[in-house]
């Protein structure tokens, strides 16, 4: 009888990858279902007095869960010896950026209908627009080197650069907390969240400002 190959911790290597395939599917069905749910519910008139408001916020608060899902992948996957897991960052993070610009277009197009005088006067008098700006671009980037071609070009400094997810998740919910005009419960509890994620991965952290504080000071 064949033996099954195994790679770390007791679980088959075979098994391990139908779990992993099995998650990526996940991954992507649900983050594409409730963009569905969001179409039908604008088709429907179900966003409430505010249609707009709620567009934008719904949208929003998905890039940032999707963001929070993304930096727990690595705890999750050392805790459970399931180095399968890593391969959900990428589709996690195209999705959160995915997300984060349909949250910047809609503010763009529904709320100030591109009026770009207003949209310059928007960024430089409110702070939480112009943090939210800042954490799209990173966002941006990060996406954009999320090609394994481009990847193995960057080599080392690829891991610089999406090392930025963690200052990231801190500007998302700093974003989130400044737009925010009444009540602070549900920022707290994603900046706590986002807080907790970042301890876990303390040690990476530490690793990552040492690689890029010399690039800095130069």
């Amino acid at each position: 009888m064949a033996t099954i190959e195994r790679t770390g911790g007791s679980r088959p290597l075979q098994w391990r990858k139908g779990v992993a395939i099995t998650l990526q599917i996940a991954v992507h069905l649900g983050a594409l279902a409730p963009l569905l749910w969001l179409f039908l519910a604008i088709r429907q008139g179900a966003l409430g007095g505010d249609p707009v408001k709620e567009l934008i916020h719904f949208l929003g608060l998905g890039a940032l869960r999707l963001l929070m899902l993304t930096l727990l992948v690595s705890p999750l996957a050392r805790g459970l010896s399931l180095g399968q897991l890593n391969r959900l960052r990428r589709p996690l993070g195209l999705w959160c950026f995915a997300w984060a610009l349909l949250h910047f277009s809609a503010w763009l197009g529904l709320e100030l209908v591109f009026d770009w005088s207003l949209i310059a006067s928007e960024l430089v008098e409110r702070t939480y627009i112009l943090v939210g700006f800042a954490a799209l671009l990173l966002l941006l980037a990060l996406a954009a080197t999320s090609l394994p071609a481009l990847m193995r070009r960057m080599g080392r400094n690829w891991k610089k650069l999406h090392g930025f997810i963690y200052p990231l998740a801190l500007l998302a919910c700093w974003h989130f907390w400044w737009s925010v005009k009444s009540g602070w419960i549900e920022p707290a509890a994603y900046l706590a969240i986002a807080l907790g994620l970042l301890a876990l991965r303390r040690n990476g952290i530490a690793r990552w400002l040492r690689s890029v504080t010399p690039a800095v000071a130069k």
